[in-house]
């Protein structure tokens, strides 16, 4: 075998090849165009961005909880506080479930104060009438942690001005606040 002759004939295209190689070495090239989010900057701020805006919505959520925690709790301080309170769950309202975060703890006893209402709810379907049921002078005698609340109940017949009075004794005790443990007619 016989080797080979190199090629010594260099033709215009391939000289306008290797030229364009070597130029295209030797030129910078211009910078690339970058998208708005392509540059480290760029990214950095959004991120710092985002990450406050996060943070205030927390600290947002935050003061939004404990502004309503506050606003809706039950505020058992003042016993005759409590016991409008209680006597508006129990006998206006007639939601047993709210007079219950009123009571204390053993439950207490208001079977007179039950069949109070009960009497009131037979009355109002016998005759077809709305019978509303409002009270008025608390009168707060407190020792220690027990307490009294007189209060007089009075029933009006709604549209008719019929009315009835009764005197009634609200047994309290405080239990991490002022709780209702009974109620007696007098």
């Amino acid at each position: 075998m016989q080797p080979r002759k190199p090629d010594t004939e260099v033709g215009p295209d391939s000289s306008t090849v290797a030229e364009k190689e070597v130029e295209a070495m030797v030129t910078p090239k211009p910078p690339r165009k970058r998208g708005r989010l392509q540059s480290r900057r760029a990214r950095l701020a959004l991120a710092l961005g985002a990450g406050m805006m996060a943070l205030l919505c927390l600290g947002g959520v935050g003061v939004f909880i404990a502004l309503y925690d506050e606003a809706t709790e039950i505020k058992r301080t003042e016993p005759d506080a409590v016991v409008d309170s209680f006597l508006g769950a129990f006998l206006v309202t007639r939601d047993d479930n709210e007079a219950k975060l009123y009571q204390c703890d053993s439950g207490g006893d208001f079977t007179q104060l039950v069949q109070y209402r009960d009497d009131t709810v037979s009355r109002e379907k016998e005759f077809s009438v709305g019978i509303s049921i409002t009270w008025s002078s608390l009168a707060v005698e407190t020792t220690g942690a027990n307490g009294n609340v007189g209060v007089d109940l009075i029933r009006t017949i709604a549209g008719q001005g019929g009315r009835d009075s009764s005197s009634w004794q609200i047994a309290l005790v405080d239990q991490d606040g002022w709780r209702v443990c009974g109620a007696t007619k007098v």
